[in-house]
């Protein structure tokens, strides 16, 4: 008999450090697909497997839905009524959908003027009260904490040590779908909570399962990395919205993660993130900005001779989806032509195409 997919807590229970109170709200996120790249492998140099993590098909569009169903599930087992957090919007159309199935209020903080429409859409569209102000991500971070310290309001953003335990289950699936730890796991690094929770979760399947570790690319944008700086960026700007972060929440554990698995935190240009969100869309997938950072860095390393591919497998985590951050494909790309409507004026341009 078929039994149903019942979201991660379910699907994970008992490899998730979760509360006994813990209320389960699920929209059924995780489950998403290990997508081949034969192609775009080829491109890189070939000899090796590639995959791409498409997160960007979890219920809000992105990677965070993993943590938001074990954070606002042990928020409404506590007895909270209300969640808050501050966000480059990812978090916050994630939080205000879980909210939302949970029956809480949500608030978020977004620095003004600093985040991608697609993604405050989400959040307005689920009932969060959004709340701009005129600072950074990490003086918004700043007042949420404060807030949560100080009043009975759950804090749902990557400091929360259950959003970490939610998405270490990406790791999980990882390796479910292979039976083993790719050799090397590529990623954006923003507020870092995410490099944190795949090692995390590598590292209890490997513990129990003998599974493997991988190496960890952390890949963050120039005019925002403060990991690979060593200092923090007070004033971060960079077209990746997602990952326009100066002050990383779980920076440490980040490094800790990178040096512990053998790899490393890099940056690279804007134009090269740009440069990969287009490949990657010319393959069929297609994400925001900051989730081709991933992918960018492995290709910065292969072309640099930094990382060699050859025989190895290799997965590259996309973290959110196209729709999230559509402005910037409207941009760059021509509009489109316009023809009279007769089939002789579109035959002559189809057939001009083909000569």
């Amino acid at each position: 008999m078929h039994t149903p997919y019942s979201g991660l807590l379910h699907r994970y229970r008992e490899w998730l450090d979760l509360p006994p109170y813990t209320h389960p709200v699920t929209l059924l996120e995780g489950n998403t697909p290990l997508i081949p790249m034969p192609r775009l492998a080829e491109e890189l140099g070939g000899g090796f497997e590639l995959y791409i993590k498409y997160e960007g098909l979890n219920p809000s569009g992105s990677f965070k839905d993993r943590g938001m169903t074990a954070a606002i599930s042990e928020a409404l087992g506590r007895g909270v009524r209300a969640v808050i957090c501050a966000s480059t919007g990812n978090t916050a159309a994630s939080a205000a959908a879980y909210a939302a199935r949970a029956g809480l209020r949500a608030i978020v903080l977004i620095p003004q003027g600093k985040v991608a429409l697609g993604k405050l859409a989400g959040a307005l569209a689920y009932g969060a009260e959004v709340i701009q102000i005129d600072g950074s991500f990490d003086d918004a971070l700043a007042l949420v904490v404060e807030i949560s310290q100080n009043y009975p309001i759950a804090l749902v953003n990557s400091l929360n040590p259950y959003r970490l335990e939610g998405q270490k289950t990406a790791a999980f699936e990882i390796c479910d779908a292979l039976g083993a730890a790719p050799d090397w796991l590529c990623l954006p690094v923003g507020n870092a909570g995410n490099i944190t929770a795949y090692w995390m979760g590598f590292r209890q399947y490997h513990a129990r399962q003998g599974s493997g570790l991988p190496h960890l690319l952390g890949v963050q944008a120039t005019g925002a990395a403060p990991l690979v700086l060593g200092h923090p960026v007070e004033k971060p700007e960079t077209v990746a919205t997602a990952i326009r972060i100066g002050r990383p929440a779980r920076g440490e554990q980040a490094l800790q993660a990178a040096e512990e698995s053998g790899g490393r935190i890099i940056a690279v240009t804007d134009d090269e993130i740009l440069a990969m969100q287009r490949r990657l869309a010319s393959h069929g997938v297609w994400v925001e900005p900051a989730s081709a950072a991933g992918a960018a860095g492995l290709a910065h390393e292969i072309a640099s001779g930094r990382l060699n591919p050859r025989g190895q497998r290799i997965v590259v985590v996309c973290t959110g989806h196209g729709l999230k951050d559509p402005d910037i494909v409207t941009r760059w790309s021509p509009p489109p032509r316009t023809l009279p409507a007769r089939l002789e004026a579109l035959t002559e341009a189809l057939l001009t195409e083909v000569r």
